[in-house]
């Protein structure tokens, strides 16, 4: 009877994964306002500069979480009893009900149902929808770490690699269903990413269970995750070569559709092939028997539990500090490439199918680095030991080769360079979330880590404005730019910044080493044993 309750909990556990990683698949609306941005300029009578100045505000909206942080922290019993209510229902309810007013009230101004707002009114509407992703991102984040605690790392990384995704599956349906049609797409958005978390949040819950089985469980929902970007990735790429007809785009878009519902086989293949170990499992127990013969290690679960700090007790910290330093240098340059691509498309030669081939393909590298960062880091920190920060000096240091190579302007140089600084920028967005889970601890996770994204606007700002955006009006010559020069310094700063980056996370993973080694470690042992 104790088994098959177990199994039924572990189902309980997988239908809340699966609830989550639907959310993710539609709250990446802000990656497609290319969509609709044309259509809002010329209703609203924007010029160039205005139409950036409401697109930095979704910026600002989509990073500062720090509000869906201290909901989910407040709606979240800490008895975790009754933990399968409260927290992750909310936030959720909370983000779809700005997600709807946001969205609609965009589309009632532009299609003329309420009268022309002014700019600060269009900006406010832009933020709100915008803010809704910090919710669904917060709820379905937090609640993946706290279901997976021995495997966080992978767990952010499926939850963050999906919402990477989301702005492609969202063109997708643009393109099948509402084609040259950017108003409906518009309503669509104000429906689809409301209805959908109000349906499925009620599934969305924390289970304090564990099995072998989850990692079995994470790694089929990390094959599905990486043939789901390898089908878009084809898709888009022949798409631009071939242009779809309708009954083409029909059919792809269902091939998309049974992808993302694939993961409903999982489980019972799962329930049905159940064995005792796993090589990880088996790489635990041999790290088990050397920690055993170097320290003591205490048999209750209290001496393993790593201190649980609020805001304002994880500000007081350096490592706090350090963590937002090297997002500013990492998550900021990596805004200001994906914002300038086109520019620097333009500047470099590059034909408009050149351009937004890359730019479109930008959701799939990021996506990598979101899943793959998360994976790799939980691999090597239960079979090697490293301490999880390592992989941010890495990532880091790589992106900076990235900017340099964008830098020099060689021909295919924009492709590579932008694959890597891609790649490197999706890393940080799971990457982050799981070292402030450990560090700092998981009550307060979600306050946290969503302060520290803020670091996003703001090496956004400092990148986009006062490099990027400065250098090449300098570097001008009447209504436009052409040559190497015209982003060769502003790439060569983005790649001493995100090499400083790195030198910060390397002080980091120094600092935190016999953290790792003597706490997170220990903790995954301990619960293994259980």
């Amino acid at each position: 009877m104790e088994r098959l309750n177990l199994k039924h909990k572990l189902g309980d556990k997988w239908i809340s994964t699966l609830a989550s990683i639907w959310i993710q698949c539609t709250s990446g609306s802000l990656y497609t306002f290319s969509i609709y941005s044309p259509i809002l300029k010329s209703t609203q009578r924007y010029d160039q500069s205005t139409l950036d100045t409401v697109s930095v505000f979704k910026d600002i909206g989509a990073n500062c979480g720090v509000l869906s942080g201290l909901l989910y922290t407040f709606a979240t019993p800490s008895n975790r009893r009754n933990a399968y209510f409260g927290g992750p229902c909310l936030v959720l309810a909370a983000g779809a009900i700005q997600c709807f007013l946001g969205y609609f009230l965009i589309w009632a101004s532009v299609v003329g149902l309420i009268p022309r707002p002014p700019v600060v009114g269009m900006c406010f509407f832009v933020l709100l929808a915008a803010h809704a992703q910090t919710f669904f991102n917060t709820a379905n984040v937090v609640t993946a770490v706290r279901n997976f605690p021995d495997y966080s790392g992978t767990a952010v990384g499926i939850m963050k690699g999906f919402v990477g995704l989301s702005g492609a599956i969202l063109i997708q349906f643009y393109e099948t269903i509402f084609h040259n049609k950017p108003t409906s797409y518009l309503l669509i958005l104000a429906l689809l990413p409301t209805i959908n978390p109000l349906l499925l949040m009620w599934f969305v819950r924390i289970y304090n269970t564990k099995e072998q089985e989850e990692k079995k469980l994470l790694n089929a929902i990390s094959c599905v995750a990486l043939l789901l970007a390898a089908y878009l990735m084809a898709v888009i790429i022949v798409d631009h070569l071939f242009t779809f007809q309708l009954l083409v785009r029909i059919a792809t878009f269902v091939v998309l559709l049974l992808l993302l519902s694939s993961p409903l086989c999982i489980v019972p293949s799962l329930r049905a092939r159940e064995k005792d170990s796993s090589v990880i499992h088996q790489s635990l127990i041999s790290e088990g028997q050397r920690f055993d013969q170097e320290m003591e290690v205490h048999d209750t679960r209290d001496s393993l539990e790593e201190d649980n700090l609020n805001l304002l007790q994880a500000m007081g910290s350096v490592y706090f500090w350090i963590l937002f330093f090297a997002m500013a240098c990492g998550m900021g340059s990596g805004l200001a490439t994906v914002n300038n691509l086109g520019q620097i498309g333009e500047s470099l030669g590059y034909s408009n199918f050149e351009t937004n081939t890359l730019v479109s393909l930008w959701s799939i590298w990021n996506f990598l680095g979101r899943f793959g960062a998360g994976y790799v880091s939980d691999h090597f920190l239960y079979v090697k030991g490293w301490a999880r920060p390592l992989f941010m000096v890495l990532t880091l240091s790589s992106m900076s080769i990235g900017h340099a190579v964008i830098a020099s302007g060689l021909p295919g140089a924009l492709y590579a360079g932008s694959i890597l600084v891609g790649v490197c920028y999706g890393s940080q967005w799971s990457l982050m979330p799981t070292i402030a889970s450990e560090i700092f601890g998981v009550k307060h996770m979600g306050t946290i880590f969503n302060a520290i994204t803020i670091a996003s606007p703001v090496g956004s700002y400092i990148f986009s404005v006062r490099v990027v955006g400065f250098i090449y009006d300098k570097e001008a010559w009447g209504s436009g730019c052409s040559g190497t020069h015209c982003f060769m310094l502003s790439f060569l700063i983005m790649a001493s910044a995100t090499l400083l980056g790195s030198l910060a996370a390397l002080a980091l993973f120094f600092h935190t080493k016999n953290f790792y080694n003597q706490v997170i470690l220990r903790r995954l042992l301990h619960s293994l044993r259980e």
